[in-house]
């Protein structure tokens, strides 16, 4: 449809060049306005948020903020023509910034259970499920519609989305992530050290600090694999995708072939906003 808007807008404007400057200057006005639909996308997750900008489809930018509030996102509005927005939170609302983007943006959607979505939802509890679940679930339908979809979200915590082909969220896990896990060993035993994740992680440990590590790292590997080879027994054609922080930290380790995608709840984001506009 963008394509065929801008061969009508050639065809129009050699038209007009037989008429008058202002008819002219009035007329790509108009279509200025038309095309800069600049959309601002914001995922406010437990220990940070993403902040991006996409035009007409397409992320132009983006910012990850520890602190985040109207101040900090008053200066993107600054830098770009937003005229589009969605809010995402897992934490509390905050109402003044809320009030801050209805104010400033032509099209706002603050994403609660009331919003519209281009999938449909068999969640028991739909007012409980995490934003940036659904999300991520919507944009992996978006760039792979009519297939069954595992999403593996590797974050604070790690969420595993299941859409079958119709477009149906049938539901989901959630279990620690790595981060959580390393720091509840530490913090719920007496002797056990904090560590942190290393790129090469042996299959069995040395020393206490080498067995947390392969404990944590190898015993996530053998739960994701171990959730997409039981499904595959039902939906054969599954496409796995992998997404959050530490997404790409397990790509390499897993045995089965994945989607590795770090921008996929922000596309889902981005497509939950286009279809509130458009419907």
């Amino acid at each position: 449809m963008m394509e065929q808007e801008r061969k009508l807008f050639l065809s129009c404007f050699f038209i007009l060049c037989a008429f008058d400057m202002s008819v002219i200057s009035s007329f790509l006005f108009f279509f200025a306005e038309k095309f800069r639909q600049v959309n601002l996308i914001i995922e406010q997750g437990n220990t940070s948020s993403k902040v991006a900008v996409y035009n007409m489809g397409r992320m132009e930018a983006s910012f990850v903020f520890k602190e985040f509030d109207k101040e900090v996102i008053s200066f993107i509005f600054k830098e770009y023509p937003l005229t589009k927005g969605i809010f995402s939170t897992v934490i509390d609302k905050d109402d003044e910034l809320v009030a801050y983007l209805e104010r400033n943006l032509r099209n706002f959607v603050f994403l609660d259970e009331t919003v519209s979505l281009p999938i449909k939802v068999r969640y028991k509890t739909p007012e409980t499920l995490g934003r940036d679940r659904l999300a991520a679930a919507v944009g992996a339908n978006y760039l792979q519609p009519g297939k069954d979809l595992l999403v593996i979200d590797a974050g604070t915590a790690i969420t595993y989305e299941l859409v079958d082909a119709s477009g149906s969220y049938l539901g989901g896990n959630i279990s620690p992530g790595m981060t959580t896990r390393f720091r509840a060993l530490n913090q719920f035993t007496k002797k056990l050290p904090l560590v942190t994740e290393q790129e090469e992680v042996p299959l069995v440990g040395t020393d206490t600090e080498t067995a947390i590590q392969a404990g944590v790292v190898n015993g996530i590997v053998c739960e994701m694999d171990g959730y997409i080879e039981t499904l595959r027994l039902k939906y054969p054609n599954l496409l796995v995708f992998l997404t959050g922080g530490h997404s790409f930290y397990f790509e390499r380790r897993l045995k089965n072939s994945i989607f590795a995608d770090i921008n996929l709840v922000l596309t889902g984001l981005n497509r939950i906003l286009e279809y509130n506009v458009e419907n």
